[in-house]
């Protein structure tokens, strides 16, 4: 018998460098609980709880029985494209054109298509510290240079105008914002949004705005950029269906992009993935129509209802809480007064009470040890069962 030809194995710097989710070592945590029998109340992972609309089901299936699970166009079905420009007319009253539009599997693939069309190796990306950890990734793999700014409640955990003047430097090309954000649940105010984008635009700086949580907002109408009149030809705007629409599995997110770059992203999406999931494309046209929209209309109030009595349980338990969140499904937690090691925390909580929430590590690095994210994406009830089990577990600590 041969012997097998040693290998040692490559990987590359850059692959290697790439940080994990610590969300998931909580989830895989609690499904090895939840196998051995303990209830748990899953208040880490950002997905909403509910099914995808039956409807939209139903016109996947549709599509699949007539045969249409060919290729669609790499910058998606024309149908769908036009069918989102409406969208942005009759919802933020913006006016888009549907050929700046362009379907992705996924919003994840939307910003690397953009950050590489934008992005030269040693280029310098802004990015506040908390932010969604897959941007720093995908600015590590493009070999470019991240450059953060350590953002706190006083200014909502969000960028602004002032912070990008302050910490100015040569080399940056690229400015990344969210609003609403993952982890905090909070937004940047249109005025202040084109403040920055007409800042940037002086400087040749393009601004990227994920708006995947705009549908997802309280005590305020949703808004995006794009219905901001003589926005600069700088503003990229990155959308999905997960959140909002609920379409989590369905890998779908679209970019409205600047005439100048469409091209090139066609073109790259050509050799990148070739085509979105076409069964997809076709539920997401279901999904826009106004009774589904409608379906999507009462979800956001339960959300709302569920950030109201996450937030209020917390108050009458006497937790300081920073911030309200504005959007999305998260609130962002400064628990430095029981812990400097929020990981720990977490974990702890995880296997003393059955709670699984997130650790900020996972953000960020400012503040990141005294920091935890909450999101709602569970029923009213254990959301209140959850906030007892937590005050519980802390006077336990003390």
């Amino acid at each position: 018998m041969t012997q097998k030809t040693p290998f040692t194995p490559n990987i590359s710097k850059v692959a290697s460098a790439i940080q994990p989710f610590h969300v998931m070592k909580i989830l895989a945590e609690a499904k090895a609980l939840e196998v051995a029998g303990q209830e748990i109340i899953h208040m880490e992972i950002g997905e909403p709880d509910f099914s995808s609309l039956q409807c939209i089901n139903q016109a996947a299936n549709q599509a699949v029985q007539k045969g249409l699970t060919h290729y669609t166009p790499t910058m998606g079905l024309p149908a769908l494209r036009k069918k989102l420009a409406h969208f942005y007319q009759s919802f933020y009253q913006a006016e888009v054109n549907p050929n700046q539009v362009m379907i992705t599997p996924g919003s994840s693939t939307a910003l690397q298509l953009v950050l590489t069309a934008t992005l030269n190796p040693g280029d310098k990306v802004i990015l506040a510290d908390p932010a969604y950890p897959c941007n720093r990734q995908f600015v590590n793999l493009l070999y470019a240079e991240l450059l953060t700014i350590p953002v706190s409640h006083e200014t909502q955990y969000q960028l602004n105008l002032e912070q990008l003047k302050k910490n100015w430097q040569d080399g940056i090309k690229v400015v990344m914002v969210a609003s609403p954000s993952n982890p905090t649940g909070t937004v940047i105010e249109q005025t202040e949004l084109v403040a920055m984008a007409e800042f940037l635009a002086e400087k040749n700086v393009y601004l990227i705005v994920d708006e995947i949580y705009q549908g997802l907002v309280y005590d305020r109408p949703a808004e995006s950029v794009l219905a901001n009149q003589n926005l600069p030809d700088n503003v990229i705007v990155i959308n999905s269906f997960s959140k909002f629409f609920g379409m989590t599995g369905w890998r779908l997110g679209w970019t409205v992009a600047p005439k100048h770059l469409i091209p090139i992203l066609d073109r790259l999406g050509q050799n990148l993935f070739l085509a979105a999931p076409t069964p997809s494309q076709y539920a997401a046209l279901r999904v826009l129509d106004d009774d589904a929209l409608c379906e999507l209309e009462q979800r956001r109030q339960i959300f709302e209802n569920r950030r109201n009595t996450l937030y209020h349980a917390m108050l009458n338990e006497g937790f300081t809480l920073k911030t309200l969140p504005q959007g999305a499904f998260y609130l962002y937690w400064d628990v430095s007064d029981f812990t400097d090691n929020a990981q720990q925390f977490c974990s702890a909580l995880l296997q003393n009470t059955g709670v699984a929430i997130t650790p900020g590590k996972d953000f960020g690095q400012f503040n990141a040890d005294t920091h935890v994210r909450l999101a709602y994406t569970t029923d009213e009830e254990n959301l209140q069962l959850a906030v007892k089990k937590i005050t519980a577990f802390i006077k336990t600590q003390r």
